[in-house]
């Protein structure tokens, strides 16, 4: 139960770090932690006209390889259907422009990747 306690509070941790560095490049947080049964997104954002769907991934030690690895085909797929399901539940359909970013964070590090991968919803 402590393990579980000391990840969610290392996973809050690095996702304000993610808003302070979006926030400080200009990018509008929109949502944080949005949840839906298609999945999760971890940070809904608007950068110019994007709606921008970010992963943050946070890893200590490169032991199990680097954070930004661990967005796997199934995690973009889950992402992807939960991005969808966002835009047509708040009524923007397909025609708005989104972006699939993936914030990686090493100890304190942040590496932010664009366009990480493709709306892969319906199978990558």
């Amino acid at each position: 139960m402590i393990k579980e306690q000391n990840k969610r509070r290392l996973g809050a941790k690095a996702e304000q770090a993610v808003r302070k560095y979006l926030e400080a490049h200009g990018i509008d947080v929109v949502e944080m932690n949005y949840r839906c049964r298609q999945g999760e997104v971890d940070v809904i954002a608007k950068d110019g006209e994007y709606y921008v769907f970010i992963e943050v991934k946070y890893r200590n030690t490169v032991q199990y390889g680097l954070p930004q690895e661990a967005v796997d085909k199934r995690k973009q797929q889950r992402i992807s259907k939960a991005a969808f399901y966002y835009l047509y539940s708040h009524g923007m359909g397909d025609t708005i422009p989104v972006r699939f970013d993936v914030a990686a964070i090493q100890k304190e590090q942040i590496l932010y990747v664009k366009n990480a991968f493709d709306y892969c919803g319906m199978g990558c």
